[in-house]
Protein backbone atom coordinates (compact mmCIF):
# COMPACT_ATOMS: atom_id res chain seq x y z
CA UNK A 1 0.00 0.00 0.00
CA UNK A 2 1.63 3.20 -1.07
CA UNK A 3 1.21 6.02 1.40
CA UNK A 4 0.27 9.85 -0.01
CA UNK A 5 0.93 13.04 1.77
CA UNK A 6 -1.65 14.65 3.76
CA UNK A 7 -2.47 17.89 2.56
CA UNK A 8 -1.91 20.17 5.03
CA UNK A 9 -1.22 24.52 5.35
CA UNK A 10 0.40 25.58 8.29
CA UNK A 11 -0.86 28.94 8.96
CA UNK A 12 1.51 29.73 12.42
CA UNK A 13 3.86 28.51 14.23
CA UNK A 14 5.30 29.54 17.72
CA UNK A 15 8.76 29.14 19.58
CA UNK A 16 7.41 27.83 23.25
CA UNK A 17 11.11 27.02 24.48
CA UNK A 18 14.04 26.40 22.84
CA UNK A 19 16.42 25.34 25.46
CA UNK A 20 17.45 22.15 25.42
CA UNK A 21 15.46 21.18 22.39
CA UNK A 22 12.70 23.49 20.10
CA UNK A 23 8.96 23.06 21.25
CA UNK A 24 6.78 24.89 19.08
CA UNK A 25 2.89 25.92 18.70
CA UNK A 26 1.39 24.95 15.40
CA UNK A 27 -1.56 26.06 13.81
CA UNK A 28 -2.69 24.59 10.74
CA UNK A 29 -5.65 23.07 8.50
CA UNK A 30 -5.63 19.52 7.44
CA UNK A 31 -7.84 17.88 4.68
CA UNK A 32 -10.27 15.13 6.03
CA UNK A 33 -10.54 11.57 4.27
CA UNK A 34 -14.21 13.43 3.38
CA UNK A 35 -12.21 16.07 1.90
CA UNK A 36 -13.33 18.82 4.18
CA UNK A 37 -10.67 20.91 5.69
CA UNK A 38 -10.21 21.07 9.62
CA UNK A 39 -8.11 23.78 11.60
CA UNK A 40 -6.19 22.44 13.99
CA UNK A 41 -3.35 23.31 16.66
CA UNK A 42 -0.64 21.27 18.16
CA UNK A 43 2.83 21.09 19.65
CA UNK A 44 6.03 19.55 18.25
CA UNK A 45 8.74 18.80 20.22
CA UNK A 46 11.79 18.50 17.96
CA UNK A 47 14.96 17.02 18.90
CA UNK A 48 16.24 15.80 16.00
CA UNK A 49 16.44 12.56 14.74
CA UNK A 50 18.45 9.47 16.14
CA UNK A 51 19.75 5.88 15.62
CA UNK A 52 19.99 2.80 17.88
CA UNK A 53 21.91 -0.19 18.15
CA UNK A 54 21.38 -4.04 19.62
CA UNK A 55 25.38 -5.31 19.46
CA UNK A 56 24.77 -9.35 19.93
CA UNK A 57 27.09 -12.42 19.69
CA UNK A 58 25.93 -14.93 18.15
CA UNK A 59 28.02 -17.45 19.82
CA UNK A 60 27.86 -16.68 23.09
CA UNK A 61 24.09 -15.77 22.40
CA UNK A 62 24.43 -12.13 24.28
CA UNK A 63 23.50 -8.82 23.92
CA UNK A 64 25.04 -5.68 25.20
CA UNK A 65 22.52 -3.00 26.65
CA UNK A 66 23.31 0.02 28.72
CA UNK A 67 21.73 1.47 32.13
CA UNK A 68 21.59 4.89 32.55
CA UNK A 69 19.31 8.02 34.04
CA UNK A 70 16.41 8.83 32.21
CA UNK A 71 14.86 12.25 34.61
CA UNK A 72 11.85 12.17 32.03
CA UNK A 73 10.75 8.73 33.34
CA UNK A 74 11.77 9.18 36.90
CA UNK A 75 9.39 12.22 36.76
CA UNK A 76 6.64 9.75 35.97
CA UNK A 77 7.28 7.25 38.72
CA UNK A 78 9.27 5.12 37.40
CA UNK A 79 12.73 4.96 39.27
CA UNK A 80 14.88 6.48 36.54
CA UNK A 81 17.29 3.98 35.94
CA UNK A 82 16.26 2.42 32.15
CA UNK A 83 17.97 -0.95 30.70
CA UNK A 84 18.57 0.22 26.67
CA UNK A 85 20.31 -0.46 23.78
CA UNK A 86 22.64 2.29 22.77
CA UNK A 87 21.33 5.42 20.86
CA UNK A 88 22.17 9.06 20.16
CA UNK A 89 21.12 12.19 18.29
CA UNK A 90 22.63 12.04 15.12
CA UNK A 91 23.63 15.55 15.19
CA UNK A 92 23.99 16.15 11.38
CA UNK A 93 25.99 12.95 10.72
CA UNK A 94 24.52 9.63 8.81
CA UNK A 95 23.03 7.28 11.10
CA UNK A 96 25.04 4.55 10.30
CA UNK A 97 28.54 6.70 11.41
CA UNK A 98 26.70 7.86 14.12
CA UNK A 99 25.41 4.83 15.32
CA UNK A 100 29.32 3.21 15.05
CA UNK A 101 30.53 6.60 17.05
CA UNK A 102 27.11 6.37 19.81
CA UNK A 103 28.25 2.50 20.28
CA UNK A 104 31.84 2.97 21.24
CA UNK A 105 30.99 5.76 23.38
CA UNK A 106 28.37 3.94 25.30
CA UNK A 107 29.99 0.45 25.43
CA UNK A 108 33.66 0.53 24.93
CA UNK A 109 33.29 -1.85 21.25
CA UNK A 110 33.93 -0.61 18.23
CA UNK A 111 31.86 -1.89 15.23
CA UNK A 112 33.13 -1.40 11.74
CA UNK A 113 29.66 -3.16 10.30
CA UNK A 114 26.34 -2.55 11.18
CA UNK A 115 22.91 -3.79 9.48
CA UNK A 116 20.21 -0.89 9.19
CA UNK A 117 16.68 -3.12 10.24
CA UNK A 118 13.83 -0.75 9.98
CA UNK A 119 13.47 3.20 10.81
CA UNK A 120 10.85 4.37 13.19
CA UNK A 121 8.19 6.92 14.61
CA UNK A 122 8.21 6.65 18.16
CA UNK A 123 5.72 9.02 20.15
CA UNK A 124 4.17 10.76 16.70
CA UNK A 125 1.68 12.51 18.61
CA UNK A 126 3.83 14.80 20.24
CA UNK A 127 7.95 14.73 18.93
CA UNK A 128 9.50 14.63 15.85
CA UNK A 129 11.92 11.98 15.97
CA UNK A 130 12.90 9.41 13.81
CA UNK A 131 14.94 6.30 14.87
CA UNK A 132 16.85 4.47 12.54
CA UNK A 133 17.45 0.68 13.83
CA UNK A 134 20.70 -1.03 13.69
CA UNK A 135 22.04 -4.44 14.66
CA UNK A 136 25.82 -5.62 15.02
CA UNK A 137 27.40 -8.87 15.77
CA UNK A 138 30.26 -7.95 18.25
CA UNK A 139 33.73 -9.96 19.51
CA UNK A 140 35.08 -9.82 22.53
CA UNK A 141 38.35 -8.05 20.94
CA UNK A 142 35.96 -5.27 19.66
CA UNK A 143 35.97 -3.99 23.14
CA UNK A 144 38.43 -1.19 23.01
CA UNK A 145 37.53 1.06 25.87
CA UNK A 146 35.15 0.74 29.03
CA UNK A 147 32.49 2.98 27.25
CA UNK A 148 29.93 5.26 29.77
CA UNK A 149 29.45 8.17 27.44
CA UNK A 150 30.90 11.34 27.48
CA UNK A 151 31.01 12.61 31.20
CA UNK A 152 30.60 16.29 30.25
CA UNK A 153 27.21 15.71 28.38
CA UNK A 154 25.87 14.24 31.73
CA UNK A 155 26.14 10.74 30.56
CA UNK A 156 26.75 8.20 33.34
CA UNK A 157 26.42 4.63 31.66
CA UNK A 158 26.77 1.34 32.43
CA UNK A 159 27.06 -1.38 30.40
CA UNK A 160 25.72 -4.60 30.82
CA UNK A 161 26.36 -8.11 28.52
CA UNK A 162 23.33 -10.00 28.85
CA UNK A 163 22.06 -13.52 27.59
CA UNK A 164 19.17 -12.85 25.36
CA UNK A 165 16.93 -14.98 27.35
CA UNK A 166 17.87 -12.75 30.13
CA UNK A 167 16.71 -9.89 28.04
CA UNK A 168 13.44 -11.24 27.29
CA UNK A 169 12.67 -12.23 30.60
CA UNK A 170 13.52 -8.65 31.99
CA UNK A 171 10.62 -7.26 29.42
CA UNK A 172 8.49 -9.75 30.75
CA UNK A 173 9.45 -9.09 34.57
CA UNK A 174 9.04 -5.00 33.43
CA UNK A 175 12.66 -4.09 34.10
CA UNK A 176 13.13 -3.12 30.36
CA UNK A 177 10.96 -0.43 29.54
CA UNK A 178 12.15 1.10 26.94
CA UNK A 179 10.20 0.96 23.62
CA UNK A 180 13.26 0.77 21.13
CA UNK A 181 15.08 -1.74 23.17
CA UNK A 182 12.30 -3.88 23.39
CA UNK A 183 11.58 -3.62 19.55
CA UNK A 184 15.57 -4.33 18.26
CA UNK A 185 15.09 -7.48 21.11
CA UNK A 186 12.09 -9.32 19.90
CA UNK A 187 13.72 -8.08 16.02
CA UNK A 188 16.37 -10.30 16.65
CA UNK A 189 14.23 -13.37 18.79
CA UNK A 190 11.67 -13.04 16.07
CA UNK A 191 14.43 -13.17 13.23
CA UNK A 192 16.18 -16.32 14.64
CA UNK A 193 19.27 -13.76 15.03
CA UNK A 194 20.11 -15.39 18.30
Amino acid sequence: MQSERAEVRIHDSITLSDDWYTLKKYTFDVRRRNGEWQRQNREAYDRGNGATILLYNREKRTVILTRQFRFPVYINGHDGYLIETAAGLLDNMAPEKRIKAEAEEETGYQIDHVEKVFEAFMSPGSVTEKLYFYIAEYLPDDRTGEGGGIEAEGEDIEVLEWSIEQALQAIDDGLIVDGKTIMLLYHVALKKIL
